[in-house]
């Protein structure tokens, strides 16, 4: 009886098999790499609420993609609320935490157009997927690390930086000779917006909730620190503005403070509002108050903006602000508060939660 064709196909693959790995060492890091190809590791809610390093499948880079291999990450507030379900990615997008990344270019997209080269180092703001070792970008939201800059300081810009950029000059159009009142000033988006109200020659005053943070404000060019908890800042705001009030407030807290950002708004000023950690609801004359000074309530978010929007921003960011970061005298220079281990995401959550950084938390996912 002939021995049968798919039984014989089957010998050879099992002994091609053989030949091609009976040499391979398996604790050799650079063989798993092969073997493991299509999976990466990433931070994963677990079912109990808590963050988990698993693994998952790599993604691969769509049209007009890059493949970035992720060196860091970094924390914002929405990865917080995003954990305990309050505030899902846009559709579309990764269900992976992480809005930033840094990294070097690992692979290249059909469709793309840009002159990227394999092995860049490159920096990107994401609608997810940061808390990974790999993460697929449109190529309009990439940006170059400047070259004093390693990768760990790199992955502290994107979201910050253009949030703040976005907040001062596509929603407020803030003027030369303005004054800007920046809550959470020893925040990441908060210490990017004093030393961007600086570099636009406008007058950055901020609050926060301790000396130290206070301090840091005021060293990196805040002209007034204001202790939210001690004193009542639309008093200090008036008193530093001779009683004109401030012409934009950055406002990431909402609920709690509205009655005195409205003391505090300049006439026809801008309250620019990104978040509500004081809370979303407001008792009282909100109205009646804002109509009196003629102010302007505008409201934004980043994260679900469209693509073209965000492409647009990042252009604007990297034409008008990114050079700085090594031609200003001082440069410009992202501030970060800690670093911690892809393992320890936990910990670095909770450091957020405790309201104890100044600046940014970074995750290191790989090497620089």
């Amino acid at each position: 009886m002939s021995f049968p064709v798919f039984l014989w196909t089957a010998a050879c693959s099992l002994r091609i098999s053989y030949i091609c790995t009976k040499n391979i060492d398996l604790k050799d890091e650079r063989t798993l790499d092969v073997i493991h190809v299509k999976s990466m590791q990433a931070v994963r809610v677990d079912d109990a609420g808590r963050l988990d390093v698993k693994h998952v499948p790599r993604p691969e880079p769509k049209d007009g993609q890059l493949l970035i291999r992720v060196a860091a990450t970094a924390l914002n507030r929405a990865d917080l609320l995003q954990k305990r379900g309050v505030y899902p990615p846009p559709p579309g997008e990764s269900e992976i935490l992480g809005l930033e990344a840094s990294g070097v270019i690992a692979d290249i997209g059909p469709e793309v157009k840009g002159n990227w080269m394999l092995g860049s180092k490159v920096m990107a703001l994401l609608g997810g997927g940061g808390y990974a070792e790999y993460v697929a970008v449109p190529e309009e939201l990439i940006m170059p690390v400047p070259s004093h800059l390693d990768l760990h300081q790199a992955a502290a810009l994107p979201e910050a930086w253009l949030t703040a950029y976005q907040l001062l000059h596509f929603i407020a159009k803030v003027k030369p000779n303005e004054t800007v009142l920046i809550h959470a000033g020893a925040s990441g988006v908060g210490t990017a917006a004093i030393q961007l109200v600086r570099l636009c020659r406008a007058i950055p005053v901020v609050t926060t909730g301790s000396p130290e943070k206070l301090k840091f404000a005021e060293q990196i060019g805040a002209a007034v620190g204001i202790n939210y908890k001690e004193e009542d800042f639309s008093e200090k705001v008036l008193q530093f503005t001779e009683g004109k009030g401030a012409d934009v407030i950055l406002d990431c807290i909402g609920g709690s403070f509205w009655e005195k950002n409205i003391c505090s708004l300049a006439m026809d000023g801008r309250w620019v509002l990104y978040g509500a950690l004081g809370g979303k609801t407001a008792d009282g004359d909100l109205f009646g108050k804002l109509l009196r000074k003629r102010g302007h309530l505008l409201c934004s978010l980043l994260r679900n903006r469209s693509l073209q929007y965000k492409a647009e921003l990042v252009r604007s960011f990297t034409e008008q602000v990114l050079p700085h970061f090594q031609s200003t005298d001082p440069p410009l220079r992202p501030v970060i508060d800690s670093m911690f281990n892809m393992e320890d995401v936990e910990m670095a959550h909770q450091h957020m939660e405790a309201n104890k950084n100044i600046g940014k938390i970074i995750i290191k996912i790989g090497t620089s």
